[in-house]
């Protein structure tokens, strides 16, 4: 990775591979019990229903601790906040194997949802401070690759440890990973771990960097990029895919999962081109279009003929996703560079309330127009998404 100056006190120098991997366990822990719940329901005598209710819980904490997390890190070392967090959802998870009631698995999950939202938000932050901004979406893309290969690969895996080994295995296997990855960040770390950086001379406390952020135009323009990115991407289009090819293409869950699958595959591929493209196309060329190829790719997938075309639109959209959500994600690290802890975090937290506005709106639209419906109208709003933000998402 390269490194540069960005930040003050000269942030310490890790390797990308061990921050994808630590992104890796923070978005595995996201998707965990998405194969586990009929499992845990029958153990603990419950509805899946209320299983759901816990992965609701984490998903809350995760978003809404954020708010803390964000300028915890910019105070207190990006990197010491991110390895006490990976050591205490390693440790919390691998305590979900203990749980004996739904009530006890809820709390269990509140608190692993509260720390492993600071992984990732501060992890990018990290990377604004120590990489040079003509770099940066490259190497957000080289750490990207953590958090899609754990959407690709945490479901299949969680089901298959379940399956035979019982669903708390899953949980024994998930945080002794992540459990590690903490470690071995903090053993890099040495005497880094007991002392707090320098604070900057620009340093800003938590409320005046959110006070910041909501007085800036440009700032407050991209955190509504963000929440749209969310409403009509995250909690919009990609959620229903799978029960679009269960219920339209009469696919089993483990096929349609599959098929999802390749969305991860072409998010690779781009990462393996980011470099390129942002030199040859530029960060508003990406931006336009990677958000009319998501039009497109949503749109085609609305008027899909059978499952096989499904799957080809994967590939597109994934590559097309990670063009376009990528320049959002490397401007979110220069909202404000005093405090890119608290920036990268309001642009998270931005993009969790976009998705769950996005998923209580799509899912009235597929209630009423269903699947294809929704899909259209989530490529119209990218068209006009795209085009809007090309235009207002400079850097200031």
């Amino acid at each position: 990775m390269t490194e540069g100056r960005a930040g003050a006190g000269n942030p310490p120098q890790v390797a990308i591979w061990l921050l994808s991997l630590a992104a890796f366990g923070s978005a595995a822990g996201m998707r965990i019990m998405d194969p586990l719940m009929p499992m845990v329901a029958a153990d603990f005598g419950v509805t899946v229903s209320n299983i759901a209710v816990v992965v609701a819980i984490f998903m809350l904490f995760y978003g809404s601790g954020q708010v803390a997390t964000g300028p915890l890190g910019d105070r207190l070392g990006k990197l010491r906040v991110v390895a006490v967090a990976l050591v205490l959802f390693g440790l919390l998870t691998l305590l979900a194997e203990f749980a004996t009631t739904v009530t006890q698995l809820a709390i269990l999950r509140a608190a692993s949802g509260l720390v492993a939202g600071a992984i990732i938000p501060l992890l990018l932050a990290h990377i604004g401070d120590t990489v040079p901004y003509a770099d940066r979406q490259a190497v957000i893309g080289q750490f990207l690759i953590g958090n899609v290969m754990a959407q690709l690969m945490t479901g299949p895996i969680s089901g298959v440890i379940g399956q035979h080994f019982g669903w708390q295995a899953s949980y024994l296997a998930f945080g002794a990973f992540t459990l590690a990855v903490g470690v071995i960040m903090a053993s890099l770390l040495g005497r880094r771990m007991l002392h707090a950086p320098p604070a900057g001379p620009r340093g800003q406390s938590g409320l005046m960097a959110y006070a910041k952020i909501l007085k800036s135009p440009s700032a407050r323009k991209l955190m509504f990029a963000a929440f749209l990115d969310g409403a009509l991407l995250f909690g919009g289009a990609f959620p229903f895919i799978a029960s679009y090819l269960i219920e339209d293409f009469s696919l089993s869950a483990g096929e349609a999962g599959l098929v999802v699958a390749f969305f991860g595959v072409g998010a690779i591929f781009y990462t393996r081109l980011a470099r390129r493209m942002v030199r040859r196309f530029g960060e508003r060329g990406l931006l336009l279009g990677g958000g009319l190829g998501l039009a497109a790719g949503l749109a085609l997938t609305a008027l899909a003929p059978a499952w096989g075309f499904v799957l080809a639109m994967q590939l597109a959209l994934g590559f097309c996703f990670y063009s376009f959500h990528g320049v959002l994600q490397a401007r979110a690290t220069e909202a404000l560079p005093e405090a890119r802890g608290t920036s990268v975090s309001c642009f998270a937290m931005s993009l969790f309330l976009g998705q769950t506005t996005g998923s209580l709106v799509f899912a009235g639209v597929i209630a009423t127009g269903g699947y294809r419906a929704c899909f259209l109208l989530s490529a119209l709003g990218m068209v006009v998404f795209a085009v809007w933000v090309r235009g207002v998402s400079s850097r200031s």
